[in-house]
């Protein structure tokens, strides 16, 4: 049992290397080899389908839906407030053409991140860690996994969205650049390459510091091993679907919202950039 979990822990990490910063567009691929092995590992230490997560279907399928409904609204709501529609101002999303956004949502996230991410830190881990651990601990363990699987991803967020950032560290979205998010209408910050949605390397004011950079990379943890446990939850309770389908929507509704919400903000800066709520103004149709 030790060393599937020594294995399980190995595969998770080559592939989080590889999704993040060695092959990111075969990502998919990684990740459906990765949880094969993970599965095959589960099976073969004799874990059953049904320690895994994989059951109860229709209620996954019910829960896993209302919840994805929820972020929607919720995603449409944070979009039409002025004060929370920064968050939805990422580079790593604005950066993107509509092809490419749509393989993020319907391809990328779906196969390249949530069916690891879920199989590995909500079926396998918790299932092998439960059988040298008590079921809390190795829930616990599997989330304090989770966040730290979200290290690399961090280290993107700050330069691409620094006011979710900010959020994630427990501190105010707004406390700098006005607000944006260093962000102006969604357009590149300066010292910011518009084809990768980030910093350009040369660039030393787009970047954040090493200080703001390892708060935002442990709020980031920090929120992602809770998001762990609350997944781990809808998973005990409604199988595996619910915290996929809860994920998928939560990743897959940004790309969405990112676009809703530059667009709302061009048309509030106008064409000439500045702020244009005087009566009779008509924002130009994008």
């Amino acid at each position: 049992m030790r060393w599937a979990i020594a294995t399980g822990l190995g595969l998770l990490a080559a592939a989080n290397v590889l999704n993040n910063r060695v092959a990111r567009r075969w990502a998919p691929v990684t990740s459906a080899a990765a949880t094969g092995a993970l599965l095959l590992i589960a099976r073969r230490e004799g874990l059953t389908w049904h320690e895994l997560g994989f059951r109860s279907a229709r209620a996954g399928a019910a829960t896993g839906g209302a919840l994805a409904a929820a972020v929607a609204a919720g995603y449409a709501a944070g979009v039409a407030l002025p004060r929370t529609r920064p968050l939805f101002l990422d580079q790593r999303a604005l950066a993107l053409s509509r092809r490419r956004v749509l393989e993020e949502a319907m391809v990328q996230v779906p196969l390249g991140t949530v069916l690891l991410e879920e199989v590995g830190f909500r079926g396998v881990l918790p299932a092998l860690l439960g059988r040298v651990l008590p079921a809390r601990t190795a829930a616990a363990a599997s989330a304090a996994l989770f966040g730290l699987w979200h290290v690399l991803p961090a280290l993107d967020m700050a330069r691409a969205n620094p006011a979710l950032g900010r959020l994630a560290a427990g501190e105010d979205p707004a406390f700098a650049d006005g607000g944006r998010g260093g962000v102006e209408a969604g357009r590149p910050a300066s010292g910011e390459d518009p084809a990768l949605g980030a910093a350009r390397p040369d660039s030393v004011d787009a970047r954040p510091d090493s200080v703001e950079v390892g708060r935002l990379v442990a709020g980031t943890v920090a929120s992602t091993a809770l998001a762990g446990l609350v997944f781990h939850g809808l998973r005990h309770r409604a199988g595996l679907l619910a915290p996929a389908l809860l994920h998928v929507a939560t990743n897959s509704f940004g790309y969405a919202a990112a676009r809703a919400a530059r667009r709302l903000d061009d048309r509030r800066a106008g064409p000439t950039g500045r702020d244009q709520s005087s009566p009779g103004w008509a924002s130009p149709v994008r």
